[in-house]
């Protein structure tokens, strides 16, 4: 498998504990590279044929301001047929109207770049009413939902990771 670069921000508690997650589950047969989201440069992106992004949804269905700042460096980025897998964090209950939007904002920013979407899962088990995370009736990524269902977090991860497994090759 070609090296990872796994983006997102280590400052934040709940997104860098997936993160870690996930690269521990990819294990040491596979070279996952991280790299903190405030520091991340177009340049950075460009050099990995197979990207993971995170983050958590904050307020409304934003994304937090690290993100925020990076983004022309993302929309700038040549990132043609290069996948991405984008994860996310929500909370279905306290933001049923929003949760996870931020996965589906990732989305649209990776999906001007040129790069293919990999990582797509399934809705059943959550329960909110909307979520711009969700394309053709899937997550466009694993999405976590640590205040309501933890219990369902490290199956969660290991099936994405699978999934990457085979969608990366």
């Amino acid at each position: 498998m070609k090296k990872i670069g796994l983006f997102y921000s280590p400052d934040t508690i709940k997104t860098h504990e997936i993160g870690q997650r996930i690269v521990e589950v990819f294990g040491s047969d596979s070279s996952v590279d991280v790299i903190s989201i405030e520091n991340a440069t177009q340049k950075d992106f460009e050099k990995y044929d197979n990207i993971i992004a995170g983050a958590s949804t904050w307020f409304d269905g934003e994304l937090p301001v690290y993100w925020d700042e990076v983004l022309p460096e993302v929309k700038s980025a040549d990132l043609k047929n290069k996948k991405v897998a984008i994860f996310g964090l929500g909370d279905q209950l306290g933001y049923p109207d929003n949760f996870a939007d931020g996965v589906g904002l990732l989305v649209d920013v990776f999906s001007g770049t040129g790069a293919i979407l990999v990582g797509f899962t399934s809705t059943d088990g959550y329960q909110f009413s909307q979520s711009l995370a969700v394309k053709d009736g899937k997550f466009s990524g694993l999405v976590i939902d640590v205040e309501n269902q933890s219990e369902l977090t490290e199956q969660r991860i290991h099936d994405w990771v699978s999934q990457l497994r085979k969608e990366f090759d």
